[in-house]
């Protein structure tokens, strides 16, 4: 996940994500004109490195799917803060649910993290993969993948 915060570091971040990683581009904050710049050097970056990149809002950039919104072209994520948010993407046929917050993250500040049980009955019984996201690092996602998550993403981590 990007997001305004990381400043620069998010470069380095993506040079040292393994190849078939996802990149979720939001950057919702940023001037359009500026962003737009910004999503094609992510996608020249994602596109040398073999990084799945979906963007988040509207773009007229070409990548490989969407993250919520309306699905125009390829793959689509979807964010699933509670168990109706996770049927409304299992409805959209979303590729894949970001269950969050896992744990607490400053990325929302004011949400208590839902932990990894509560995660795992938010998108219980779908057929959609299950990406964790909040407060995510390596040593949480070694905890917690046998809960049946498919990935986990962060922004923080990658700060570090």
């Amino acid at each position: 996940m990007t997001d305004e915060r990381m400043g620069d570091a998010w470069w380095p971040a993506l040079r040292r994500l393994p190849p078939g990683s996802g990149v979720v581009f939001r950057h919702y904050a940023t001037a359009t004109a500026e962003r737009r710049l910004l999503l094609r050097r992510v996608r020249r970056l994602a596109h040398a490195r073999r990084l799945v990149l979906v963007v988040a809002g509207t773009s007229t950039i070409r990548t490989d799917g969407v993250h919520g919104g309306a699905r125009t072209r390829g793959i689509r994520t979807w964010p699933a803060h509670c168990r109706g948010e996770a049927l409304a993407g299992e409805r959209a046929g979303a590729d894949a649910l970001f269950v969050s917050p896992v744990y607490a993250t400053r990325s929302h500040e004011r949400a208590v993290g839902l932990g990894p049980a509560r995660a795992v009955r938010i998108a219980r019984g779908l057929g959609t993969k299950v990406v964790a996201l909040g407060g995510m690092d390596a040593a949480r996602w070694r905890r917690i993948r046998r809960f049946g998550f498919h990935g986990w993403a962060a922004i923080d981590a990658w700060m570090r």
